[in-house]
Formats: C-alpha cells, sequence, structure tokens
C-alpha cells in the first residue's frame, strides 16, 4: 500500500510538472476585446490564461463580490476592470497587492494608484448619442444637464441604470465636482422628466441608433459602434467636466495572495504596454490612451470613491423607491 502511495504521489507530481504554466485573470473588459489580447500574451509567452468575464447584466459588480468573498483564498491573480470605481473598492477592501509594473512608467502619475495598487489603462468618455433623423444637429445638447426639462417628452432620452458600472462612476464624479446638491438635483430632474432606465449602455446605443429614443448618454465604445454600423447617430462629447465631460480609465490590479503572482505581474506588464493598450484602441474599446489623455485628467479619485456609498444610497433613494 505505502508502494502504491509513494507512485501516486510521483506520478501526480510528474502531471503537475508537464501542466503549463497558467495564470487566472477576473475581467470586466467585454470579452470580445479582451479575449484577443490575452490569446496574444498567451501565445508570446506560453503561459495558459484562464479569464472569467463578467457579463453586462451585473455591470461589472459580479467579479468583484467575488474576488471580495475569495479573499482569504484567492483563485484569481489580478484583476482586469473596464473602469475604477470597483478597482478603489476593492483597494478598501485588502483585495489588491502592490506592484509597480516597468510598463507603467511613462503613464501620468495621476492614473496610478500612489502605493502601487492599481494602473490605469486605456480611457473610454462619457457621451451623448444622438439620433439625426429625430434631432436636429442645431439641437444638439451642449452639457448633460441639458438632458433634463420640458425640451424632451418622457422617453426620448435613456441613461444606463445609474446604480451599475460607468454610469455610477459618472455619477460620483459629477458628485465630487459640481457638488452634492447639484448633482443630486439632476438626477432627480432626469428621474421627473421621464427619462428611461435601462439595462446598459450598449442597451442605450441600440435604443438611440433604432430611434427608439431620441438621444441617450453612453461610452465610447458604444457610441462608436453604432457610428460603425452605420447608424444615423451623432457623437456629443461636452467640452469640461463640469458639463459631464469624462474620461473614465480602465484599471489593472495584482490580486493579494493569488495563485501565480509572477505570472499575474508578467501579465499586467503586458497589459499595460503601450502596443497591448494601441490595439484595443484600434478595436473601438478605449477612446484614448492613458498615456494622452484629452482631458486633464486632475481628478481627485480617492475623493470620488470616499462620496461612493452617500451616492449609491441617494440614487437607490431616486431611482428605486
Amino acid at each position: 500500500l505505502s508502494a502504491l502511495l509513494i507512485f501516486t504521489a510521483a506520478a501526480l507530481a510528474t502531471c503537475r510538472a508537464d501542466l503549463p504554466p497558467e495564470v487566472v485573470i477576473y475581467t470586466s473588459v467585454d470579452q470580445p476585446h479582451a479575449e484577443p489580447v490575452l490569446n496574444d500574451f498567451q501565445e508570446r509567452s506560453g503561459i495558459r490564461v484562464r479569464a472569467v468575464y463578467d457579463v453586462e447584466a451585473s455591470k461589472t459588480t459580479g467579479l468583484v463580490h467575488r474576488l471580495d468573498a475569495e479573499k482569504a483564498h484567492p483563485r484569481a491573480d489580478l484583476y482586469w476592470s473596464s473602469e475604477i470605481i470597483q478597482t478603489l473598492w476593492l483597494k478598501e477592501r485588502g483585495v489588491l497587492a502592490p506592484y509597480r509594473s516597468p510598463s507603467a512608467a511613462d503613464i501620468p502619475a495621476e492614473l496610478r494608484d500612489p502605493e502601487g495598487d492599481w494602473t490605469g489603462m486605456g480611457l473610454r468618455g462619457r457621451v451623448i448619442l444622438v439620433n439625426g433623423e429625430r434631432v436636429a444637429e442645431a439641437d444638439d445638447p451642449a452639457s448633460i444637464f441639458e438632458l433634463t426639462g420640458p425640451r424632451w417628452e418622457p422617453g426620448e432620452v435613456g441613461i444606463a441604470n445609474p446604480l451599475f458600472g460607468t454610469t455610477f462612476t459618472h455619477a460620483a464624479v459629477l458628485y465630487a465636482v459640481v457638488g452634492e446638491h447639484a448633482a443630486r438635483d439632476f438626477f432627480l430632474a432626469l428621474r421627473k422628466s421621464g427619462a428611461r432606465i435601462l439595462d446598459g449602455n450598449s442597451t442605450v446605443r441600440d435604443r438611440v441608433a433604432s430611434g427608439d429614443l431620441s438621444l441617450g448618454l453612453t461610452d465610447t465604445d458604444d457610441a462608436q459602434a453604432a457610428l460603425r454600423n452605420g447608424a444615423p447617430v451623432r457623437i456629443v462629447i461636452p467640452e469640461r467636466v463640469e458639463t459631464g465631460a469624462l474620461f473614465i480609465p480602465g484599471t489593472v490590479a495584482l490580486v493579494a495572495g493569488g495563485p501565480h503572482p509572477e505570472n499575474g505581474k508578467r501579465l499586467i506588464d503586458f497589459l499595460l504596454s503601450p502596443e497591448a493598450e494601441q490595439g484595443l484602441m484600434d478595436a473601438g474599446f478605449f477612446h484614448a490612451s492613458v498615456r494622452s489623455p484629452p482631458v486633464p485628467m486632475d481628478i481627485y479619485w480617492d475623493r470620488v470613491a470616499d462620496l461612493v456609498p452617500q451616492v449609491r444610497e441617494e440614487l437607490r433613494e431616486i431611482f428605486l423607491r
């Protein structure tokens, strides 16, 4: 029996040695965009990538809560997010570990965590998508604050559920930039004016493209996809953060205690490279590089993160009660 046990243990050790090295990544980046990048890393490095994707319905929150639940026994090596607020929450929860990638040396300091717990990668903008067959160009809103009021009939304007995803991030930034009262009044006005609250930014895009909505608030990647598909739409980017202009960084972070930390660092180095970022820009996912932001990125993300509980509670009161 002991000889059999020794043989079995030796056989298992041999099998493990024969397995290719691997890395486990949790990501909220859309699979059609993330998968080619991860496949490229796998082919170049020989490290097998096991990716777990979030879905549109959970708006980046599903994997975040999974990471928090697994904190005592992490299964992921890194988290690659399509935005930043959830990453800041994971940092507060002690889920992340510091890693300063050499690939991030030319990324501006305001898009890198001072303690090294996350790094920005690529920027997506928040834009107003307008159906050109329903709205004359002269009537295009210059600010998101022009989406409310009697100018639009109830049901003409749409936004993604503001409790999740980049719409929630946008709301938190508005609270920090224009003030809590002005931001809350804006969302109250949206609700009272009959704006339609939809499942996600891609749904807003599709409804505007089809003419079901006259205009809506969405992300640059969704808006650009509508243009590529030949939809009769225009994209309006507000000029200043105070009027709703916002570019949200994606983020990459190492998970504390992950099973393959060195491979996690290698994948982070690859994702933060200018080549990988440019590939995602060429594919239409990112609008701009963190290395050359189109607007000043002097948002104090820690202040935004501090406001998250208040913003979430007030938005729930406005849109759910």
